[in-house]
């Protein structure tokens, strides 16, 4: 990434070999530049030493140099040659492979990545930097396969040809934009020895509403208040907007100075003086703060004693007008990598970057929420929030489902702002109406929409048609109404829903004027017992009664002609007293329920529907003896005698309710 690792961050002295008895003076001036941090200088150095030298070991070792310069400021394509030559010289030893592995990674070779990965583990085992970096390489390639809601877009108008980054809002103001940027017209005028980019400042920027864009992006302040010749950067405020906490890194070679944060505030646009925080001594790193909603914690990162290894997220509470002491944020979000630019949302979720978990390269961002047993939970937050490049420094506006980040993939000059969105899931209903008898739109019915959340909304189905809009996580009960129509419903859901869905929900209407069929209702020869098969069926008869809790049926059993009169008589009666017997047991009140047995005096005529199913009838027949008979097949006829041995329910009354209050 850019510059990211080394801007407002005094990064640690690195204790690396050299053979001092044999390097010439501009060789030492090199690697002094390198050993302090100035990166971009010690490579300008070292290869002007190596233009001039002859030794080929000597020449190997400051290639080592160079990869490692290039590694820590991110620029990885460069330091892959330059890796590559030090493995062939076997220069620099276990540690090269895993950078060479993750720079590999970095520039999208997984497979040669993995290789280098597992020749590192080879001689540290179980690494888990190494262990991580395996399984990034798979993830990489797998996770923008996945289909995500999230919107991104590159703020074009805040960003310049130099880094851009660490972007925030001041408060609910979204109309301004608060950034770090290191562009040409900074306060220090001196390029940086360890980015070779100016020292980064605060810049803001106003939207203009009236043209649509950013305005130009200026400095935070005309008095340099918060702005010096050091560097400034990484901005946070309070949740009213008028207090700023930042990191201010002063450039010192003697290492005397630690990074720190100081905080401001302005009255009417103007800042007053900024203020050192007083949470670590003046020699340790303290950079990237971030606020709580109620201005009670502050999450800042250091590389003080006491940490995990590399740079680590550290916490501090309010303490009457003092902070208290520094706390580790704990082994969940911190590892032996660095995990920087935390922010910690109005919601209580943690975000940050972190070059240490299993991610998709370089920095990504994470998110860490709080179980019941107070552990943070760590999840990567995946393409396209995260790239293949170094993506860091995410903020939310309060309260919304958007925000800014910022990332130096592919598609950035450098470290670029960007901002993201993650649209609401949108969940709709549509609905059709028919009659279930005839097959047609049913006009004017009632539908109820009925949620666990609370949700009671009626309409009126105009020519069959309604529509609602759901929401998340909610469970549903769709019900519709119609005088001279028998009530119906369906249930949906939207729990558990990663996507938005548009649903499709028909109801089909039975009207109550007419005998109702009530299909798989079998017995065996002359028995009226019911079958197990018989339940489902008796199941949603219960279910329709409990629906329409105000009407009287009448269950009505019915035989096929064949056998004696009486007998099928008084069969049908006993089968469907069967049915209401069963339909009591299941809570339905006996005082709805009538049986009554037909026998064979009752033949079923055929339906347009049965007609459908057996194409040799048609519809309007009385499946009679005298008509069956005339069929002279005997599987015609049989499916005749089938279809009149039946069980059906008209509707008595439709006013049960009112008769049982009174």
């Amino acid at each position: 990434m850019g510059n990211l690792k080394i801007h407002h961050i005094c990064l640690l002295v690195l204790v690396v070999f050299a053979s001092s008895c044999t390097v010439s003076k501009r060789y030492r001036t090199a690697l002094t530049s390198f050993e302090i941090g100035e990166y971009t200088k010690s490579i300008a150095s070292f290869r002007k030493v190596y233009s001039k030298t002859k030794d080929k070991n000597q020449k190997a070792v400051i290639q080592f140099k160079i990869a490692e310069a290039y590694y820590k400021i991110g620029q990885y394509r460069q330091a892959e040659s330059y890796y590559k030559n030090a493995i062939t010289s076997k220069l620099g030893g276990a540690i090269t492979w895993l950078h060479y592995a993750e720079v590999l990674r970095d520039n999208g070779k997984y497979a040669e990545a993995i290789k280098n990965y597992k020749i590192y583990l080879d001689s540290v085992p179980g690494d888990q930097m190494a262990l991580n970096g395996i399984e990034s390489s798979t993830v990489t390639k797998e996770w923008p396969k996945v289909k995500s809601r999230y919107i991104i877009a590159n703020m074009k108008d805040l960003n310049s040809a130099s880094s851009d980054f660490s972007a925030a809002y001041a408060g609910v103001h979204d109309n301004e934009i608060f950034f770090t940027s290191v562009r040409q017209g900074s306060t220090g005028k001196k390029k940086s020895a360890i980015t070779g980019e100016f020292n980064a400042d605060i810049y803001r920027s106003n939207y203009n509403a009236q043209k649509k864009h950013w305005d130009k992006p200026q400095l935070i302040d005309a008095n340099n208040v918060i702005n010096t010749i050091e560097e400034e950067g990484a901005g946070t405020f309070t949740s009213d907007g008028t207090t700023m906490y930042f990191t201010r890194c002063p450039y010192d070679k003697s290492g005397e100075k630690g990074t720190a944060i100081y905080t401001a505030t302005q009255l009417s646009g103007v800042w007053g003086n900024a203020t050192k925080v007083s949470i670590l001594n003046d020699s340790l790193m303290a950079a990237h703060p971030t606020i709580s909603a109620k201005g009670d914690t502050l999450y800042f990162v250091s590389d003080r004693p006491g940490g995990y290894g590399g740079k680590d997220i550290w916490y501090v509470k309010k303490k009457g007008d003092k902070w208290d002491k520094p706390v580790n944020a704990g082994s969940e979000i911190n590892t032996s990598g660095d995990e920087m630019f935390p922010f910690i949302r109005d919601n209580g979720i943690l975000y940050f970057s972190s070059n240490g978990h299993v991610g998709m390269g370089g920095l990504d961002i994470f998110m860490a929420k709080k179980n019941l047993d107070k552990k943070w939970i760590v999840e990567n937050m995946k393409y396209p929030i995260n790239s293949t490049g170094d993506d860091f420094a995410i903020t939310y506006y309060p309260g919304e489902d958007r925000g800014l980040l910022s990332s130096n993939r592919t598609g950035s000059r450098k470290d670029d702002i960007y901002s993201f969105l993650l649209p609401p899931k949108i969940y709709e209903l549509e609905g059709d109406i028919f009659n279930k008898g005839t097959g047609t739109r049913i006009n004017d019915a009632s539908v109820r929409l009925i949620g666990t959340d609370g949700t009671m909304l009626r309409m009126t189905a105009e020519n069959g048609k309604f529509k609602f809009k759901l929401k998340p996580e909610v469970e549903y009960v769709i019900a519709a109404y119609k005088k001279g129509f028998l009530n119906a419903k369906a249930v949906t859901s939207t729990v558990g829903m990663d996507e938005g869905k548009q649903f499709q929900v028909r109801l089909d209407l039975t009207p109550s004027d007419v005998p109702i069929n009530v299909d798989n209702i079998n017995y065996e020869y002359a028995k009226w017992d019911l079958l197990p098969e018989s339940i489902t069926a008796l199941d949603s008869l219960a279910s329709l009664l409990v629906l329409n809790p105000t009407i009287v049926i009448e269950l009505m059993s019915h035989s096929d002609c064949r056998g004696d009169d009486q007998v099928n008589s008084i069969l049908s009666q006993k089968r469907a007293q069967s049915v209401v017997t069963y339909l009591i047991s299941k809570g339905i009140q006996a005082g709805r329920l009538v049986a009554k047995g037909y026998g064979e005096t009752a033949p079923k005529t055929v339906t347009k529907a049965i007609a459908k199913q057996y194409p040799f009838l048609k519809p309007g027949v009385e499946l009679t003896c005298t008509y069956i008979e005339s069929l002279k097949d005997e599987k015609k006829m049989e499916i005749c005698h089938q279809i009149n041995r039946r069980t059906e329910f008209k509707v008595l009354s439709s006013d049960y309710k009112e008769k049982f209050e009174k």
